[in-house]
Parts: C-alpha cells; structure tokens; sequence
C-alpha cells in the first residue's frame, strides 16, 4: 500500500479522538494554571507550576534526574534546567553519590518541603471537592483513569512498534 493510501483524510478522522486529544492538551494547560495559581495565592511566585509539579513528583523521596524522568515523563533537558534552577533557588539539595561520582542524589529542602505540603493540600482539597462541585464520582474517576491508561499504553506502543 503507497503511504498516500494509508493516510486519513482529516474528514475521515473520528471527531470524539481528536476532541479527546484537544482535551488533553487543555487539560495539561489547566492543571499548570491551578498549581500556578495556587503558587500565587501563596506568594510564591519565584516558582514556575512546572517546576512545582517538579517538587510534588520529588516528595520525601531521594531520587535520580534519571528516575524523576522515568517518573514523571518529562523531557531531559527540561528536568535538568529545572533542577538547577530549583537548587538555585533553595528549594532542591543535590549530592553526588558516594558509590558513583557521576551520579547526583536530589531531595526537597525544608522550602522544598513546605511547597510540596501545600501542593499535597490543594490536590487533598480537590480530591474532596470532586463529586459535590465537579460532579464525578469515584466510579467516573476510576474509569476515566482506566481510558486514560489505554490511551497512554496506545501512545506508548505507537512509538515503541512504530504504528
């Protein structure tokens, strides 16, 4: 089959996946603009809501750059760029391992801490805000959360088997 034959006219595509796709981009979009908006209710405006996202991901936990990408999906060098930036800033500790010197050890500061905690209180007062304000109950959740691993499994085989 030529590839001028295996191509979908745009009018042929199903509408409910490119809404979804639309969707999601605003969705990511949103999520950004609600961590940024928390930031700002608290006077912290020094962070950006990536590099918030970034300290959430982080936690309690003593993590690689390489597990907090594997962890999180974000790209290289915009974990790496901001990491520096969040040590520069006080919020993120960074050591070298003593085992491999080529490996760097980060953690939250105390700062980093307080920004995590607060992230952790926004998502806890979203959670409870779900069904009596937004409507979805756990079972809307739960299945949203379940097409949305298919759809993360497709994109992921799309690339890996080269579909």
């Amino acid at each position: 089959m030529a590839l001028a034959e295996s191509l979908t006219p745009a009018a042929e595509m199903r509408a409910d996946y490119l809404e979804l796709l639309q969707r999601v981009e605003r969705l990511h979009r949103q999520l950004l603009d609600v961590v940024k908006d928390e930031l700002d209710r608290e006077h912290l405006r020094d962070l950006t809501s990536v590099q918030a996202l970034l300290i959430y991901n982080i936690g309690d936990q003593v993590l690689t750059a390489g597990e907090l990408k594997s962890r999180g999906h974000y790209l290289g060098s915009n974990v790496s760029y901001n990491l520096k930036k969040l040590v520069d800033l006080g919020f993120v500790n960074q050591q070298r391992s003593s085992d491999d010197r080529r490996t760097v050890r980060i953690s939250l500061t105390e700062s980093g801490q307080e920004v995590w905690d607060r992230l952790v209180g926004l998502f806890a007062r979203q959670s409870s805000a779900l069904e009596p304000s937004g409507g979805l109950n756990t079972d809307t959740v739960e299945a949203t959360n379940v097409a949305l691993g298919r759809l993360e499994t497709f994109w992921s085989d799309h690339i890996r088997f080269r579909l």
